[in-house]
């Protein structure tokens, strides 16, 4: 494909207009994979669940690298809200995402 566009997100970082998003987003497109295992992977060390600051944290990434990690997991059906909230480093609330078992469905809608 000759544009980043023309992927559909989840399966590429996507963009709403041309510019320092689309530039962002061609940036990221190599390494999201790996970072989306790496989400994945250390959501999983937490059985009660983690929000994507303490991922972030953990994995000495910025939270706005791997906030949008936690969106493409939650789409894609791999991770799941717990119900729960946390304080996060701003000191708003933020969700508490686990793996999601096989069998489990969504909780919350998202």
């Amino acid at each position: 494909m000759s544009r980043m566009s023309e992927l559909v997100y989840p399966d590429a970082p996507g963009f709403k207009v041309a510019g320092p998003s689309e530039q962002a987003a061609k940036a990221i497109t190599g390494s999201a994979n790996k970072m989306r295992a790496a989400v994945l992977a250390q959501i999983a060390q937490y059985p009660g669940g983690a929000t994507a600051d303490e991922i972030a944290k953990d994995l000495n990434l910025l939270v706005l690298s791997v906030r949008p990690r936690v969106s493409e997991l939650n789409r894609n059906g791999e991770i799941q809200q717990t119900g729960a909230r946390r304080k996060n480093e701003s000191g708003m609330t933020a969700t508490v995402w686990r793996v999601r078992p096989q069998s489990s469905p969504p909780i919350g809608g998202e």
